[in-house]
Order: C-alpha cells, then sequence, then structure tokens
C-alpha cells in the first residue's frame, strides 16, 4: 500500500492559535518580488563524499540548477553537469563519482546519468526513450560494489520493472532477476543481495523471500491494501525486517518481523496518535538510531544515546529551529546539518563530529528575510460528521486575523498529508495579505487506518466537505471575508478546487487549478502503464468506471461544468504522465463555450508540476495577478472581448 501511495503521491493546539490572534498586529512586511519565492534556490540539496574529502550541493548553472563540488577544505567549488535543459533535482554520491537522474520535458522517463566529481567522463547510462529508471539501491556500504548500483527498468515491459545492476563508469548492465512473475517491489538485505519482492493484483499484496539469490521465491505474507506493510531494511544478521505495520491495529508501528516464523517478534516504537513510518540506523555501528512521525511537525524518537545527544547539541546550538542531520561519509564523522522552520526554508551546515565544530555552508534562499515572513501555525477543527481536520493557517504578518481574504490550498496525493514549515507558495499569497489554510482531509496520511479509510469513494464528496468545513470554520470565527475566499490547488489539490467550484459555486471568489484532475473516467484511462497493477486498488479507494459509472459521473466537475460561474485559472504541463493535458483542455473548452472566466497557461516542455524556472515564474506572477484580481477588494473591470 504504501508503495502505491508513493507512486500517486501527485502531489500544538487551538488556544495558541487564538491567543495570538488576540494580540497586536505585527509590523506589516515590505511586499516582496514573486521571483524571490520561487526562483531556484541558491545553494541546496548539500551532500557528502563517501571518503569525507568533497561536499556538493545543486545551484543555479546555465539557468538551471545543476550539481558543484568542491573539497571540503576549500571555498571554491566547480560545476560538475551542465544541464541547460531541465534542473537536476535527484543526484548523489557513488565512490567518487556523482549520480543523477533525469527525464524528457516532465514525461518522468527518468534516465541515469554519471559524472567524475571533476566534471569529466559524463556518461549517459541508461539512454532509452520511453523506458523509466528508478535506483533500487545505491550498494553504498557493500563489498565488491564499490563501481556499481542496482536499478530498475521498465524496458522488457513497460507495466513492470526488471531488477539490474549497473557499472557507473561503463554502464555495463546485468539482469538480477527476469521478472516474468511481474513482480512490482524489491527489497535487499545488508549484502546486497534480493532477499524480498512483492506482487500485487492491486486489492491485495503478497510478499515472497528467499535465503539466497540461488533460491527461488516463497511467499510468506499477504495483505489487503487497507493494511500497511512497508519494510524499511533487514535486521543487521540479515534474518529478519524491521517493518512499519498497521496489521491488527490502526496507527502504523515500527516492528521487528520474523521471517522464518511470519510474525511480529518485538515492537520497536509506536505512538498512540500517529502513524510511525519511518526508521533510521548507523550503518557504521549497526545499531538503530531513530523512529520518525509526524504530528503537527516533524518527530524523532531515539533509540540510539549517542545518536540522540548530537541531536540534543545541534538544538542547543540553534535554538528555534527544527534540525536534520544527515548527508554523512562512510566513518560517520562528517555530516550536513540542516536548520529550518515555518519562516525559514533551509540553512545548511557543516558539522565535524571528532572535534563538534560546525561551520556555515549556506542559505538557500538569502534574499528572504526571516523577520518579513508570516507565521504558520497548526489548527484543528471539526467536520460536519464530528472528525477532527488537522491543519495549518498561515496569517499575513501586521494584518488583524479578521475578514481577511483567503486562499484555501488542499493538498495533492489525496494520500498524503500537508505538514509545518517553510512553504513558499503560503508565504507569498501571506506577503500579499491573504490567509492561508490547508487542512489535512479525511484519506490524508499520519493520523492512521481508519482515517485513511474514510475516503474509500469520497473524492468530492465527504473529502470535499471537509475543505468547505474548514472554509465554514474561518467565516465563524471572523478569519475570512465571506466574499474573499479563493481556492487553489495542484494535483488532486486541483481537482479539488474544480470540485469546489462546481458543487459550492457561490462559496468562493475565485479558484487556480494547477494540474488537476477533471474528469475521472478520461483520468482513469490515462495513467501511467507503471500504475497498471494498482489499478483495482484505485477502484476500490476512488471507483469503478464500470460498476460505480453512477458515481463517478457524479463528481466528474467536467461533467458538471454547467455549475461553474466562479472566474478560474488552469495550468498544466503538456507532457503530463499522471493527469493527461485532456484534463485541463476538456474543462476549459466547457467553460469557454459558456462564456465563464478562464485563464489557460500550458507549458509545453512540462509535465506534472512546473520545473523549469521561467515556467514556474510565468505560473506563480500570473497567479499573483489573478488573486490580485479577484480577492483584493477592488473593483473587477470587465474583460476585454
Amino acid at each position: 500500500m504504501l508503495k502505491l501511495m508513493q507512486k500517486l503521491v501527485l502531489l500544538a493546539t487551538l488556544p495558541l492559535f487564538f491567543m495570538a490572534c488576540g494580540t497586536k498586529p505585527e509590523e506589516k512586511a515590505p511586499k516582496i518580488a514573486v521571483e524571490d519565492f520561487f526562483k531556484n534556490p541558491e545553494k541546496f540539496s548539500w551532500r557528502i563524499s563517501p571518503d569525507g574529502e568533497y561536499i556538493s550541493y545543486l545551484s543555479p548553472h546555465n539557468g538551471h540548477t545543476n550539481v558543484f563540488v568542491r573539497k571540503i577544505s576549500d571555498s571554491v567549488a566547480i560545476a560538475v553537469t551542465n544541464d541547460s535543459v531541465r534542473n537536476i533535482y535527484r543526484y548523489q554520491w557513488k565512490g567518487a563519482r556523482i549520480v543523477y537522474l533525469q527525464d524528457v520535458g516532465g514525461d518522468e522517463n527518468f534516465q541515469m546519468f554519471s559524472v567524475a566529481g571533476d566534471g569529466s567522463d559524463l556518461k549517459a547510462l541508461t539512454p532509452f526513450p520511453k523506458v523509466r529508471t528508478e535506483i533500487q539501491d545505491d550498494w553504498r556500504d557493500v563489498a565488491g560494489k564499490e563501481k556499481e548500483m542496482m536499478i530498475l527498468l521498465n524496458k522488457r515491459d513497460a507495466r513492470f520493472f526488471d531488477p539490474y545492476s549497473i557499472n557507473i563508469e561503463t554502464g555495463e548492465l546485468k539482469v538480477l532477476f527476469q521478472n516474468d512473475k511481474n513482480y512490482d517491489s524489491w527489497f535487499t538485505d545488508h549484502s546486497g543481495t534480493i532477499r524480498i519482492a512483492g506482487k500485487t493484483d492491486g486489492v491485495n499484496t503478497t510478499y515472497y523471500q528467499r535465503a539466497d539469490e540461488t533460491a527461488a521465491f516463497d511467499s510468506f505474507l499477504t495483505t489487503t491494501y487497507k493494511d500497511q506493510f512497508a519494510i524499511q531494511f533487514f535486521t543487521f544478521d540479515n534474518k529478519n525486517i524491521y517493518v512499519s505495520s498497521n496489521i491488527g491495529r490502526d496507527k502504523t508501528s515500527i516492528v521487528e518481523y520474523d521471517l522464518a516464523s511470519g510474525k511480529e517478534v518485538k515492537e520497536i516504537y509506536s505512538n498512540p496518535d500517529y502513524d510511525v513510518d519511518g526508521l533510521s540506523y548507523s550503518a557504521k555501528r549497526k545499531v538503530l538510531t531513530s523512529a520518525s512521525y509526524t504530528s503537527w511537525k516533524n518527530e524523532n524518537h531515539f533509540l540510539d544515546a549517542e545518536t540522540e545527544a548530537e541531536y540534543k547539541k545541534m538544538a542547543e546550538k540553534f535554538k528555534g529551529y527544527e534540525i536534520g542531520i544527515y548527508g554523512n561519509n562512510v566513518a560517520e564523522d562528517k555530516f550536513v546539518v540542516w536548520t529550518g522552520n515555518d519562516k525559514v526554508a533551509a540553512k545548511y551546515y557543516y558539522y565535524d563530529k571528532s572535534t563538534g565544530d560546525t561551520k556555515f555552508l549556506a542559505d538557500a534562499f538569502p534574499w528572504l528575510n526571516e523577520k518579513d515572513m508570516a507565521t504558520m501555525k497548526p489548527i484543528e477543527y471539526k467536520s460536519r460528521d464530528g472528525l477532527t481536520i488537522h491543519g495549518y493557517l498561515t496569517l499575513p504578518k501586521g494584518y488583524e486575523a479578521k475578514n481577511l481574504p483567503v486562499v484555501i490550498n488542499p493538498h495533492g496525493g489525496p494520500w498524503a498529508r500537508d505538514g509545518w514549515g517553510f512553504n513558499s507558495e503560503a508565504q507569498m499569497l501571506a506577503n500579499r495579505g491573504y490567509a492561508v489554510l490547508q487542512m489535512n482531509f479525511r484519506g490524508s496520511t499520519g493520523y492512521g487506518k481508519e482515517f485513511w479509510l474514510k475516503s474509500q469513494k469520497q473524492w468530492g464528496k465527504t473529502m470535499q466537505d471537509d475543505i468547505t468545513d474548514g472554509v465554514q470554520w474561518l467565516i465563524r470565527e471572523g478569519i475570512a471575508d465571506p466574499k474573499r475566499v479563493a481556492i487553489y490547488g495542484g494535483s488532486y489539490g486541483g481537482y479539488a478546487t474544480l470540485a469546489g467550484v462546481t458543487f459550492t459555486p457561490d462559496l468562493y471568489a475565485c479558484a487556480v487549478d494547477y494540474v488537476g484532475v477533471s474528469n475521472m473516467f478520461t483520468f482513469m484511462k490515462t495513467i501511467p502503464p507503471y500504475w497498471e497493477p494498482y489499478k483495482a486498488m484505485f477502484y476500490e479507494m476512488v471507483g469503478d468506471p464500470v460498476k460505480d459509472s453512477a458515481l463517478l459521473a457524479e463528481v466528474s466537475p467536467a461533467l458538471h461544468a454547467g455549475n461553474i460561474k466562479t472566474p478560474l485559472f488552469v495550468a498544466q504541463g503538456a507532457n503530463d504522465p499522471r493527469v493527461n493535458k485532456d484534463e485541463s483542455d476538456q474543462m476549459v473548452a466547457a467553460l469557454k463555450k459558456r462564456g465563464v472566466e478562464v485563464d489557460y497557461m500550458v507549458k509545453n516542455d512540462e509535465g506534472h508540476g512546473f520545473a523549469n524556472e521561467n515556467n514556474r515564474l510565468d505560473f506563480y506572477r500570473a497567479m499573483d495577478k489573478f488573486f490580485d484580481k479577484y480577492l483584493s477588494g477592488k473593483p473587477v473591470e470587465p474583460k476585454k472581448q
């Protein structure tokens, strides 16, 4: 279930909030240019080479983000990639080389490249058109695999991936398993050997294990999509596995699972209120270090005294900021430390564990002043049927929390969630004087199985009601001006935007749909081939186009475009593999036919969201003008014919 949810991601307390609302407003922030919120960060995604001699990061170069490398002891870095077409986001070290993934125009058919740490010897490792590359295991700590990684390719069958080893210097590929059994997930032990495979019929997943790479796979567990069994990694003796599981419970817990007996043998950590879905370990010391979960913010439960002590040192040093220690070398004595909060996206430091010294590396957005940013507060409200809905409210700095224009911003997924932290969209909107409400409606992850399952076949129904109830809550509290409420979202959030203006047409003053689903029938027909194995589960969670045709017709905004009277701005990537361009085309055509105000932006070199800086800036500039036109309270001039 977890893997499907990852693939489909298209995309504190009340008293504290109301106390803040009753205090004297802060000084208003100066108006900040749209570009400052959405242009490429200056330096981000820092990594340390395995030998601890070099440090790397992403930074603009040739108009796009590229990889830079320098010695840790130096201050000057060189660009080792020179992509002038599309930003590089996914990269990592493997030995002395940089490995990265890149697609073409947002089609998500990622190809794999590698380059030496000095920028020489660039190699296109998987230059296969219409084939997607995924990194399964980098084999970082596996002896004898210093130049190899385990990758997945859907080259043989677009629906299923075969595991390969690939030499990152030569590109030599070796099939590790001929996947004619149609397995859809793979898990390696600490020696890098594939030991577990999973297979789904869309509703049920069966897991298979083998003792070594010469043995046949035997099944050991079958679960339904309603149960999570997310394998984290093997125990250090390679006998058992650590799993995030909610089998027999509502909230996922980290447990140790005995492969021989097919039973849980130990609970590592559970939380009564939230799903625990992350587990970390020290490869050098062979100990579990922490379990992670999200309450209103990211939380760690430490399992190792040494790790906890290091975090406490950093917490003391960087008071008022969240911290993350990562990007370590193999010796685990050199680290990158991330710090941030709701007003700071990312500041990076180099940390030498042996000396205890930290050294400032970079601020990802040095042009943004923390003092000018708005505060994001965790909130909660009740749905009409009694559920507690958690969310976040960002109030514009220097404004009284009364009669404000508001942008409702439902998240994508939908089986994902919003979290607390710096959000460039919320900050830009708050800088314009708008309050921003983000809510984790039913179906959002992290709150347990029961809350997630309440979203079954509820697109456009109770899931949408939870969003509407958030609007009504803001109005009752006097925070929102009921005549100046907008809705904006991407992917599923785009669907929720269209559903909002279709099924509650009097609620919103304007709306922005970003790569959103409009027609459930056409959407189902155009999903990527590698999602095909999960289609049955999707039919159960959302609706079967045949058995539930009446339901899907009822909740498809494009089929009810006659209800829409709200001014709408639609943005779409022409190469989107998840939400086909036709989803936007048909909605725009239906509205224009009726004379409803609609602006349409299509970027021909983008997919599911705009990755290139110029396209991204075009979109947010247009959105800024759109909201100013309909939310500012100024008279709206008729559109020229």
